[in-house]
């Protein structure tokens, strides 16, 4: 028989079975799906129990940023302080963000992007998101020795290619992506990368078998 914390449980969900709900809709349908009702009816609670967890909409809202926030600015930014021997293998720990969703989700990114054309509060989150990703990725280069001009060059070039890749929806399979790492991180750093280095990068995304020679 189920206890009493099962049952709440069931009964009001957790909170983040409901940013989880409000995330699915968000990326769905965009933020105006985001609403009380059509969560409950998702995740099969009581409409009222909303209220064990956020105050109102704007305190669900708020969440959404926060969690974003803390996933791919946080993702991102740690990536960037990763230990590398080089920039080049520093350029690579970056890029494991755009081929892997738990350090970086670019569908939420987009959402986000999308959802900041509507909303001040949204867009000045993304203005500062980019200025904090912009600068951990120049500080990175700075590291390895660029002077800051050009490390501030580099990182926005990083940055800026990535978040129009983003914004204009743009499929590559994962083959044609990993056939064009080499020469973008030739670009991005002024650096050929090292064969070993681009075996270690694969190697995290693609079968062992199909490692770049």
């Amino acid at each position: 028989m189920p206890s009493g914390t099962d049952r709440d449980t069931k009964w009001k969900g957790s909170r983040d079975a409901w940013l989880d709900a409000a995330f699915e809709l968000l990326l769905d349908s965009g933020v105006d799906s985001v609403r009380i009702l059509p969560l409950a009816k998702r995740l099969d609670v009581s409409r009222t129990s909303f209220y064990w967890f956020f105050k109102d909409r704007e305190a669900l809202l708020d969440a959404l940023i926060e969690r974003w926030r803390e996933k791919n600015t946080q993702g991102l930014v740690q990536q960037t302080e990763a230990y590398a021997e080089s920039i080049t293998e520093a350029i690579l720990n970056v890029f494991d963000c755009w081929l892997d969703h738990a350090l970086f989700d670019s569908q939420l990114e987009f959402a986000m992007r999308s959802w900041a054309l509507q909303s001040d509060q949204v867009a000045r989150a993304v203005d500062a998101a980019d200025e904090a990703r912009i600068n951990a990725l120049t500080h990175m280069f700075e590291r390895f020795g660029y002077a800051p001009l050009a490390a501030n060059v580099r990182g926005r070039t990083i940055y800026l290619t990535q978040i129009g890749y983003i914004s204009m929806n743009t499929q590559e399979a994962l083959e044609v992506r990993m056939q064009r790492i080499p020469a973008y991180v030739e670009i991005f750093t002024g650096q050929v990368p090292q064969t070993r280095e681009l075996q270690r990068f694969q190697a995290r995304h693609v079968h062992a078998s199909e490692a770049i020679s």
